[in-house]
């Protein structure tokens, strides 16, 4: 009987000498490189879980978080990382007078700023295009909501 140790590196380098000759890039490339569909299918999974506190301390973004939760339903961890739950919140209040009218998806894309800079201009000094890029005067409007909070 083999060890373990001993048949998996031998696998390995049978498996690599096939592909550099050939004999295996057809095999190899369906087990190694998985296709353009599967790829994005993972990357749509795993863009809700991205943190996007546009600028804010870790500080401020617990200070919306509890914002959140005391009027918008918030319902995660007072962490101080504005992931997708605290942006489903936020798309929840910016839906009810921003003119947000996409997915509550926790996704922060170019509708969500949009209206985000829409409820900024509004009372928070924003006085840049409503234009859903989140730059620096978005980000400085953020911020100055973030820090008049409790």
């Amino acid at each position: 009987m083999r060890s373990m140790t001993f048949t998996k590196p031998l696998v390995a380098l049978v498996a690599v000498a096939g592909i550099g000759a050939g004999s295996l890039v057809t095999a190899g490339t369906a087990v190694a490189a998985p296709s353009g569909k599967q790829q994005v299918v993972a990357s749509e999974s795993v863009a809700p879980l991205a943190v996007v506190n546009l600028g804010l301390s870790t500080s401020q973004a617990q200070s919306v978080q509890r914002w959140l939760r005391d009027t918008w339903g918030y319902r995660g961890a007072i962490d101080g990382q504005l992931g997708a739950e605290s942006w489903k919140a936020l798309q929840r209040m910016l839906r009810g007078g921003w003119n947000y009218n996409d997915a509550i998806d926790g996704i922060v894309g170019p509708n969500t700023v949009k209206a985000m800079q829409r409820w900024l201009k509004a009372g928070w000094g924003y006085t840049g295009a409503i234009d859903g890029i989140a730059g620096a005067g978005t980000q400085a409007a953020f911020k100055r909501f973030a820090n008049y909070l409790p």
